[in-house]
């Protein structure tokens, strides 16, 4: 909350407005403050608003928990040469973080000359200084204004570059929930679970490198200051700021995929504007849902070796015009692209196919469109090297639909063969296990099934029903 004014970088910043999308995080840390005030916390002495002209004095004795919640009362009084006296504190040194969601319950006073602050700093701060260590202002409020503010404030190069909106009209009075969302690609500012403003940090751009470190936590109520000015209500102390809670959620490791191999669309390792939607495909689960135009997602594949390969994606569309695009995170290189045609609904699923060129290695692929309006389910890497597409053809499994014995015919040794409910679960696996072979699956119960048979260098999935 250094800085006062909000200057725009151009073509940096994009403003959009939606509900927050699904991400698998977990829970990495918190502080409820049912039982106190956690040991995490340090608080900061004395007059260190001075940067931003502030009046109050912090004390540690203005931090309490009132009925399970953090309280930082703001009072007139006079102490250490200063009229009011407040509280900050930090996480420094005890907690950081680097990318996850960032979110507090909290409960505001609204006075003139009030200013409160869920905001975040780097932890090189002691090193490079401000602003060179980053600033992430998850909440900002002053006076008795009706919406908050989120806000960056970096070094754009030329030294404070700034970038904020503020959240539209709401009660600021009643709990409510203030939330960021940071990854590798952007920062999202959330209210009540509603997107109001994003930033993109992606490969560094506009100087934004500070946004990829570690940075602590910190929560203060000032009084006055250069933003709200010196209009103080004397008649609103002591005043209150109350936290319900601090959590702090990361998405769980990414995991890494080699190919051959089907990739499931919502298991993916970074990803711009997606939603979740449960599936009504076979092997259902979850799809990808409502891709627009800008929308991507990017997950980690090993290729084994460079080559031609044929990439299925499970797609539905219920409009026209809409296409894909197969590429490395970020677009420099491209592997191919195709149309996405209207499958006659959002849940009618159709499996597209093409040959595209990969290169050896581990690398980040993402799934991208400048075109969308499509549903994805999955994605299914086959190796076209080493066997024709009449030998993968022949794979057959029979009877489908299933009875108590499932029978598998390959022209190909198979080096494996996965069977998986509806709901995604592994029920069968079994290694080498020849090319002419039984199952037996009496005690399957009735649904669908998705059977992946994988071979040195190609990989097919099929479905059963039973």
């Amino acid at each position: 909350m250094k800085a006062i004014f909000y200057l725009n970088a151009l073509a940096l910043f994009l403003f959009i407005s939606s509900s927050v999308n699904a991400q698998g995080y977990q829970l990495v840390w918190a502080d409820e403050f049912t039982n106190g005030i956690s040991s995490d916390w340090n608080f900061e002495v004395g007059d260190i608003g001075v940067s931003n002209k502030e009046l109050e004095y912090y004390r540690k004795e203005n931090a309490s928990v009132e009925n399970g919640a953090l309280v930082i009362t703001a009072k007139h009084e006079d102490f250490g040469g200063k009229n009011y006296t407040s509280a900050r504190m930090n996480t420094n040194g005890k907690k950081s973080f680097k990318y996850g969601k960032i979110e507090a319950r909290i409960k505001l006073p609204a006075f003139s000359g009030s200013w409160p602050a869920f905001w975040m700093l780097g932890d090189n701060i002691w090193t490079d200084g401000w602003p060179n260590c980053g600033e992430i202002d998850i909440m900002e409020q002053v006076n008795t204004e009706n919406h908050i503010f989120g806000t960056i404030h970096w070094n754009g190069g030329a030294g404070h570059t700034s970038y904020g909106n503020n959240s539209g009209a709401f009660n600021v009075t009643d709990y409510n929930v203030y939330t960021i969302e940071w990854d590798v690609s952007s920062i999202k500012w959330y209210l009540n679970g509603n997107l109001y403003s994003t930033a993109s940090i992606l490969n560094g751009a506009n100087n934004t490198a500070a946004f990829h470190n570690k940075f602590f936590i910190l929560l203060n109520l000032a009084v006055g200051g250069a933003w709200p000015g010196y209009n103080i209500d004397n008649n609103a102390f002591p005043a209150k700021m109350y936290v319900d809670y601090v959590r702090v959620y990361q998405v769980a490791p990414c995991t890494t995929v080699s190919i051959p191999n089907v990739v499931q669309a919502e298991n993916y390792c970074d990803m711009n504007g997606i939603q979740l939607e449960a599936s009504s495909d076979i092997a259902a689960g979850q799809n990808v849902g409502y891709v627009d135009a800008g929308d991507w997602m990017a997950y980690k594949i090993t290729v084994p070796k460079t080559g031609e390969y044929a990439v299925q994606y499970r797609v539905s569309s219920n409009s026209a015009g809409a296409s894909l695009r197969l590429e490395t995170l970020g677009g420099a290189k491209v592997y191919g692209s195709m149309n996405v045609p209207n499958t006659g609904g959002w849940q009618n699923w159709q499996t597209l196919t093409h040959n595209v060129q990969l290169t050896a290695g581990t690398q980040d692929i993402a799934i991208a469109t400048s075109t969308g309006g499509f549903n994805i389910n999955w994605m299914d890497f086959s190796s076209t090297v080493g066997i024709s597409e009449t030998e993968v053809a022949m794979i057959k499994i029979y009877p489908n639909p299933l009875l108590d014995m499932l029978t598998v015919n390959s022209l190909q040794q198979l080096s494996g063969i996965s069977i998986y409910d509806a709901a995604g679960r592994l029920v069968y696996e079994q290694k080498n296990p020849g090319n002419n072979f039984s199952i037996n699956v009496q005690d399957f119960p009735n649904g669908y099934y998705t059977v992946v048979t994988s071979g040195d260098d190609f990989h097919k999935t099929l479905s059963l029903i039973k």
